[in-house]
């Protein structure tokens, strides 16, 4: 099949060969390309000549009848095309905007609210460094491919080296001359009540984050930005008792969340934030372990029902993250209001001890002022969560108690522990509002 574009007529899906081998079909499509470019059938006679002698005679005469229609740039509408497609440009509507609005729609061109099966959109990131031009472009050459004329190429490409690596990367990455830096897949389910829609009806251009140096994560700090850093002796003012902590049934005595533990812990969930956003793109809607790399910072740590989780459960289990943090820097303890918070608060509080050893003595965190509460995080565990429920998922000898039907779950009174209920607040004074939006 070819979508054509007609010199006297709207574009159309249209039957033009059926071949069982392959390669043929590969050497069909590069001699209809370059006719096609040239409108001219005799710049590709003998390789038509030569494919066409080890093809039956069916897939031979419709590849010639082909190589005809595209040297003259007439496609004839015959029975067994798919379908016409009508471009919105060409009807006329002579400037009128209120006319615009009243087109019929492009026909046999469904939204995605007609479509009743799901629709994937996959978008790839290449990068590749050019070794060896001459193989590069002999290879291209191969393929069909001819450079554009000088007239249309510039200084910094000269022997349109982007036009051979286009023609190349349609069927393989592997390119001669030339070393894959980058290869990276993005994909989502399109989903229509989130406002998603098909390309061809979208408002807006179509676009994807790819993940921005993630092999950086690991010597990431903190800047230095004192006029943007929260004041924690400030937010988390330390509690002094005439009892000097000698009474032990003094009130006023009991654990504080201190400056210098908050730091931590706000450091740790800003950290864990980004290393997410960073891998959520990656990831897309891959099941975790189908993914090419094993080097993710975060997902890789949950608990195993949540590896087939989708694009947006990653971006929303990120975002758990930055909630927690925001509430550290505006001075409230770290509350979790949801399952997928209570797993971004176990994660941070396991990070929180090793960006100690990264602080220099005198710097900003160890002019915080000091307690004996400081770095206690075996009591946050204890007070900053209501149950421990969601470790239990990593158990794999607990099965399904996950699920609020199954009888372990209700023995225990756990509540809906599967991913789909992570992001569920515990109740609805204590949830985030829907309106917050995500920080990248």
């Amino acid at each position: 099949m070819a979508l054509l574009d007609h010199d006297h007529g709207p574009r159309s899906l249209t039957a033009v060969l059926t071949c069982k081998e392959p390669d043929q079909a590969r050497e069909a499509v590069d001699i209809l390309r370059r006719v096609l470019a040239r409108r001219d059938a005799a710049c590709a006679e003998d390789e038509l000549r030569a494919l066409t002698a080890a093809m039956p005679d069916a897939p031979a005469g419709s590849l010639g009848h082909a190589v005809t229609h595209a040297a003259t740039g007439t496609w004839p509408v015959v029975p067994g095309m798919l379908y016409e497609v009508a471009e919105p440009e060409e009807l006329d509507t002579c400037g009128d905007d209120e006319a615009a609005e009243h087109l019929p729609a492009p026909a046999s061109h469904p939204r995605l609210n007609d479509l009743p099966g799901k629709v994937v959109r996959i978008a790839r990131l290449y990068e590749f460094h050019v070794t060896d031009e001459d193989a590069l472009l002999r290879a291209a050459t191969d393929r069909g491919w001819e450079p554009l004329s000088a007239v249309d190429l510039g200084d910094d490409d000269p022997r349109d080296l982007v036009g051979a690596v286009m023609t190349l990367t349609e069927d393989n990455v592997d390119l001669p001359g030339a070393q894959t830096l980058e290869d990276q897949s993005s994909a989502e389910l399109l989903n229509a009540d989130e406002g998603d829609e098909l390309a061809d009806w979208s408002v807006s251009p179509v676009t994807v984050r790819f993940h921005h140096g993630w092999r950086l994560r690991y010597e990431r700090r903190r800047p230095a930005q004192p006029s943007q850093t929260p004041n924690y002796a400030a937010l988390f003012p330390l509690r002094e008792c005439d009892c000097g902590g000698k009474d032990e049934d003094c009130e006023r005595c009991g654990w504080q969340l201190t400056p210098r533990t908050a730091d931590l812990l706000s450091t740790a969930l800003s950290v864990l934030a980004d290393q997410a956003f960073d891998d959520a793109p990656r990831l897309g809607d891959v099941h975790l372990p189908d993914a090419l790399s094993d080097g993710w910072g975060v997902f890789n740590r949950l608990p195993p029902l949540t590896w087939a989780a989708d694009h947006r459960w990653r971006r929303r289990m990120a975002r758990a993250f930055d909630d927690l943090a925001d509430d550290l820097d505006k001075g409230r303890w770290p509350d979790p209001t949801c399952t997928a918070e209570e797993m971004a608060l176990h994660l941070a509080i396991e990070d929180a001890p090793t960006y100690l050893v990264d602080r220099i003595p005198g710097d900003e965190h160890h002019s915080l002022p000091q307690h004996e509460d400081d770095y206690s995080w075996d009591m946050c565990s204890e007070l900053l969560f209501q149950d421990h429920d969601v470790l239990m998922l990593f158990n794999d000898s607990l099965s399904e108690i996950e699920d609020p039907d199954s009888p372990a779950n209700q023995r225990l009174g756990m509540g809906d522990l599967r991913s789909a209920a992570w992001f569920s607040p515990f109740n609805a004074s204590g949830a985030r509002d829907p309106r917050r939006g995500f920080r990248r």
